[in-house]
This record gives structure tokens, sequence and C-alpha cells, in this order.
């Protein structure tokens, strides 16, 4: 039995965007949606869709945007779980910011590398304590019986490192996504978005408008 999305219709009104506006440089660019983003108290607005693949198939989940710079865009997960699979086996990867709220999408599309070991240690000593333990008690995206294995997994971990520093994982850290192509797209009427892609070349960024 299906249900009918039809009549689920929403008309854009934003002003739309132009090339005027738009700096040269896509990191910068995506500096100044985000800090709207956040201004706009967006619900998670470092929340992105991201789809990996390899010969087995794809795959599509939400991860968090922890860090970004010109190097590109991190997140950080267990090496063992089926996305850090996918990506070993298909260093390439997609990612969408669905800003919808502000009537926009981020999306990004390029190559994946691990970050250092220094950077996980970092960002994983800035976690709350129990979310350190939970990265030690999850075998990420391996089939549970039930949840009292879970938690009696997690329970197990506090008692292992009840005292001092727990510390970083060995099968636990971040990937960089490496953009080749950052677009950005603003709502319209009559479904006539605004989108403009930067595709790198060289050292440079190329810029174009796309149709809707």
């Amino acid at each position: 039995m299906g249900v009918d999305l039809t009549k689920l219709r929403r008309e854009f009104t934003s002003n739309g965007i132009s090339r005027a506006e738009l700096d040269d440089n896509p990191f910068v660019q995506f500096k100044i949606w985000m800090t709207q983003a956040i201004e706009a108290e967006l619900t998670l607005p470092n929340a992105m869709s991201l789809a990996t693949s390899d010969k087995e198939g794809v795959g599509i989940r939400t991860v968090l945007l922890k860090t970004f710079d010109e190097h590109g865009f991190v997140f950080f997960t267990n090496y063992n779980s089926k996305k850090a699979r996918q990506l070993d086996n298909n260093p390439n990867a997609a990612l969408l910011f669905p800003w919808l709220d502000l009537e926009r999408q981020v999306k990004i599309s390029g190559t994946v590398e691990k970050v250092s070991t220094l950077e996980s240690i970092k960002y994983f000593s800035s976690r709350p304590k129990d979310s350190q333990l939970g990265a030690w008690a999850s075998a990420q995206s391996s089939r549970l019986s039930s949840r009292q294995v879970l938690l009696s997994e997690f329970k197990a971990m506090k008692r292992k490192f009840d005292q001092g520093e727990v510390p970083l994982p060995d099968f636990w850290g971040g990937y960089r996504i490496v953009p080749t192509t950052i677009e950005f797209w603003q709502g319209r009427e009559n479904r006539l978005h605004d989108r403009f892609v930067y595709t790198k070349s060289g050292n440079t960024w190329a810029i174009s408008r796309l149709a809707p």
C-alpha cells in the first residue's frame, strides 16, 4: 500500500544567487553558507549524506562533518564499518548537505583519504568519554542478536577504561573527502533553481551555471 505524494508541493521563494555573489573559492563560499545555516539554527547543519560504492553495490548514510578547510571535508567513523570497507575498495564518494529550510543544497564529490593518526587522536580526545567508550564498544555494521549485547560491551569498556583517558581505537579514525566538484543549489520559483558548480582544474576552480 503506497502513499500519494503527488500533492505535496512547495513553491521556493528565495531571491536566488548570481555568479557575482559567489566567492571564487568554493571553500570560502561553503563557509559562508555553513555559517548562515548555523545562524539559522537548523537542526544539525553539519549533517551530510555520504554516498559510497564498490563492486558489491552502493551505500548512503548520514554522517557529521567535523572540520573542513581547503584540503577537504572530514568525518570520523569505524574503519571496519561498511562505509569504510567500500571506501577502501573505491576511494571515491559524494556528500550532500540538505539545508532545505534555507531552500539550499550543497553537493560535493571527490576522492577520499584517511586523515593522519594525530588528527584522529585530536578529535577523539575532544569527544565526551561515553562517546569514546561507544566507539570501543560498537563493532559497527556487524549483526547483533540484541541491544543487550551492545550495552554489555559498553559496560565492559566502561570497566576497562575506568581509570585515566580512553585511548584512540586502532580501528577508528577520520576520512577526508578531497573535492573535485562542489555544487551550490538555491531553490527558485517555478522550479527554475539556481545551480553553480565549481570544478577543479589543476590548482584553480572553474565555475559554471547548470540548468535546474
